[in-house]
């Protein structure tokens, strides 16, 4: 084993070189994979902090500075948003591979979608501002998406696909690092002191975001510029393969996708329904001992995940500041101000008389979990107990059901067509854990499989065909979530739970049927 990952990291080294890459690393990975990292972040942070705040804002009194919805019309409108964010995708996977190049496709997406969250902060003002700033957002995701994706897999050789996997592991860890701060910090500030400034902060680092990737380019020497273009090694390697075997690679890349349509649907009920159960349903009034062990948990979770990315910045600092200064300085700002927002945010909890959750807060709980678990994932795909892609995916299906069963039977109690109960915040942490570990079998892991199974010419382009599976899946999260109040009225709440159980779950174990197949198609790809 270790001989085989030496070799891969010899080979790595080559490829770097070839392609003109940066060829400094950092805990074994190329450098370049770590400005990835952080402008991903930043984007993540700016799209779940906004989509943290959008179902609360819509279904919020008039007087609480909402628009007072009903949760049908939230979720309604959830569901368009969440499903064009990732249908937009495929065009900006055309765009890019045709015309304009993943980094320009990458910073001009950026730029829209930083303009996206200053027109949602104005949002007071005239709600049309709210609308244009989530097509602006919807435009802009399409540009950014699947084209930085794209470029992490084109920072390794085709032959290094442990190194590719365990790449594109850390890469989410960016993802949920981004993810968690964003609905933490956005969902703070967006319920505790004004809608529209948590939308406005959204966009200040997305702005920063961009600005690290623009100064950073060099870094990524011929890759990115113009794929079709490109006349690497990879490219001759398609090439020369039959089209039998780059029809089956590609067919498994669809039937994998698809799949990815019943997870998202039932993952994604984190920003529709699972919100409306945090808010209404769970116990989130604290007192006492319960309110201080709040207090100095979310004190925790706040610190120590920004510790864990702080670090990473200080290393990727010395490693390519006197080359890129400017990279360096403008991350380094924008974690300048995380911080204070960090410290500002404990002081002020700690100060407050009375102790209330954040409906929000529940959100950071998958990110949370994402960044704890993913190195440990990360390692597992680099050893022997490394699956297959069809295994992985039918485990995650799994697992996110078992999270919802949980839900269900916390719920069991609540009386059919309750609007409010007190639950124990048990079973929303108990969810959020089980789904965590089946998107560390789905959502990374296809990623890197798209990348590996794809070929270069088309790479942008199936990304695009990944994520638009990605939006129908979210678009049937709104509209299923939507369901909420009729399934507790008619049935009850735990029924509701229940029907997310079983679809994922029967969608796993097909998967694990069409296994042998999925594998003889994918020839050699493990």
């Amino acid at each position: 084993m270790s001989d085989n990952l030496n070799q891969q990291d010899q080979e790595l080294d080559l490829y770097l070189e070839r392609s003109g890459i940066e060829q400094a690393k950092l805990i074994q990975h190329p450098v370049g994979l770590f400005v990835l990292f952080f402008t991903e972040m930043w984007e993540r942070f700016s799209y779940y902090g906004m989509r943290a705040l959008l179902t609360l804002f819509l279904v919020s009194e008039i007087s609480k500075g909402g628009w007072g919805w009903t949760r049908p019309e939230a979720l309604n409108l959830y569901s368009w948003y969440t499903g064009l964010v990732y249908l937009t995708p495929i065009l900006g996977g055309y765009i890019a591979d045709r015309l304009t190049g993943y980094r320009k496709a990458i910073i001009l997406g950026a730029l829209i979608m930083t303009l996206g969250h200053a027109s949602m902060a104005l949002e007071g003002i005239n709600s049309n501002f709210f609308y244009l700033g989530l097509f602006l957002m919807i435009t802009g995701n399409g540009l950014f998406k699947p084209n930085i994706s794209s470029m992490v897999g084109q920072l390794y050789p085709a032959s290094g696909e442990k190194k590719k996997d365990a790449a594109y592991t850390i890469f989410y860890m960016g993802i949920n690092s981004g993810a968690f701060l964003g609905i933490l910090m956005c969902g703070y500030v967006g319920e505790k002191i004004g809608w529209h400034w948590g939308f406005g902060l959204a966009g200040i680092f997305m702005f920063f975001g961009m600005l690290q990737f623009y100064f950073g380019q060099k870094i990524f020497g011929k890759i990115g510029i113009n794929v079709i273009k490109n006349n690497n090694k990879e490219t001759a390697i398609d090439g020369n393969l039959p089209s039998k075997v780059v029809n089956q690679r590609m067919w498994v890349i669809g039937v994998l996708s698809i799949f990815t349509i019943f997870f998202w649907m039932v993952f994604e009920q984190a920003g529709g329904s699972m919100t409306i159960f945090a808010k209404d349903y769970t116990l989130r009034n604290l007192t006492g001992s319960t309110a201080t062990l709040f207090k100095w948990s979310d004190s925790l979770l706040t610190i120590f995940p920004l510790i864990a990315v702080t670090v990473v910045l200080l290393g990727l600092g010395k490693k390519i500041f006197s080359k890129y200064p400017a990279t360096i300085i403008f991350t380094g700002l924008s974690f300048l101000i995380i911080w204070i927002l960090a410290i500002w945010k404990i002081q002020k909890e700690f100060n407050a008389v009375n102790t209330e959750v954040p409906a929000s807060w529940f959100g950071i709980l998958n990110s949370f979990f994402i960044v704890a678990l993913a190195p440990v994932f990360s390692k597992l795909w680099e050893t022997k107990i490394n699956p297959s892609g069809p295994i992985k995916f039918a485990f995650g299906l799994i697992f996110v059901g078992l999270g919802f069963a949980g839900l269900a039977y916390g719920g069991m109690n609540i009386p059919k067509g309750a609007t409010t109960a007190e639950v124990s915040m048990f079973w929303l942490i108990f969810a959020y854990l089980f789904h965590t570990i089946g998107e560390l079998c789905v959502s990374p892991v296809g990623l890197s499989y798209v990348s590996k199974l794809a070929p270069a010419k088309f790479v942008g382009l199936m990304f695009g065909f990944w994520f638009t599976c990605t939006a129908i899946g979210n678009w049937l999260a709104g509209k299923t979530g939507g369901l909420i109040d009729y399934i507790s009225s008619t049935y009850s709440i735990s029924i509701f739970f229940l029907i997310f159980t079983f679809i994922p779950v029967v969608a796993g174990l097909i998967l694990f049927l069409l296994n042998p197949l999925l594998r003889k198609w994918m020839h050699g790809i493990h």
